[in-house]
């Protein structure tokens, strides 16, 4: 698997700030800074390495866009594996681009995968409960991940343009906070892959909402369109910004370089398929080693 990286001030770390892996078949991306840590399980999947077909080949892991329930089932047993659990410790999000966090218990588990969630409107999960995996989905928008070292516990965020222009990482930590004292000082965090900004083009309206939300720095994510009108949008550079600000250290923060849209051979991309396409996941978890062990 052959990956287009992006050359970007953000990475100035002496490693990639992401790998591929593999466990079978089934190729996976991971961060080299959150791998340091003994207490945690994390991936980001690819499109590739399951059973689905047409244009969700392969690796869909979407209820919601037309594949049939068996692949989908049989995807999640395939990433559940690599991740030594089963399915039925998964907890995914019900995303609908807000800041709502949830956080989550053993009565969530297998909520969005074995079972219907009785939630909705959430793009955060939270939790220090060891062997609940938490699940967001993604086709260009940004996953966060934070792992709280000290505190023990872990949070998981899905942030598209409004998620972002809204401080999801800062309200993240704020519920990390809230729920476990989370100290920002403590934290060890990633931006994964999503939409770079040479491929996300916006207009005037998301652009002034960027430019009100942060007036002294929307110069450093919002740069000049191809067309008059638009703007490209760095949401990495956004949420960098945000999780800085918020008291992450530089030398704790990973900021990928793989962008979905350069790599939609490899990675489901809304906009370069023209909404055509399955869904992508993140994934965290705290270990559980007296649980599930893959053979």
């Amino acid at each position: 698997m052959q990956l287009i990286r992006k050359a970007d001030s953000n990475n100035n770390m002496a490693k990639p700030p992401m790998l591929v892996r593999q466990y079978k078949q089934i190729p996976y991306l991971t961060f080299p800074l959150l791998e340091q840590f003994e207490m945690i399980r994390h991936l980001f999947s690819t499109r590739m390495g399951g059973v689905s077909e047409g244009i969700y080949a392969t690796m869909n892991l979407s209820y919601t866009r037309g594949d049939s329930k068996e692949a989908v089932d049989e995807n999640f047993r395939r990433l559940a594996e690599v991740m030594e659990t089963t399915p039925d410790r998964f907890v995914c999000a019900k995303q609908t681009h807000t800041t709502n966090i949830r956080l989550v218990t053993e009565e969530d588990c297998g909520k969005g995968v074995r079972y219907p969630a009785d939630y909705d409107d959430i793009d955060g999960l939270i939790t220090n409960r060891p062997g609940i995996v938490l699940c967001t989905s993604y086709a260009d928008c940004v996953p966060l991940y934070f792992v709280d070292t000290k505190s023990k516990a872990i949070g998981l965020a899905h942030s598209g343009w409004r998620g972002t222009v809204n401080r999801m990482g800062e309200k993240m930590l704020e519920a990390m906070n809230k729920s476990f004292g989370t100290r920002p000082e403590d934290v060890v965090a990633a931006i994964g892959p999503s939409i770079c900004k040479d491929c996300y083009e916006v207009g005037e309206d998301a652009a002034e909402v960027f430019k009100r939300n942060f007036p002294k720095e929307w110069e450093y994510i919002l740069t000049e369109g191809k067309k008059e009108g638009k703007y490209q949008l760095d949401l990495w550079e956004a949420n960098k910004r945000i999780l800085l600000k918020a008291g992450i250290a530089r030398e704790h923060l990973a900021i990928t370089d793989i962008c979905t849209c350069c790599n939609s051979r490899y990675l489901f991309s809304h906009r370069a398929s023209q909404g055509k396409r399955g869904n992508l996941v993140a994934l965290l978890e705290i270990k559980n080693l007296e649980t599930y062990v893959r053979t």
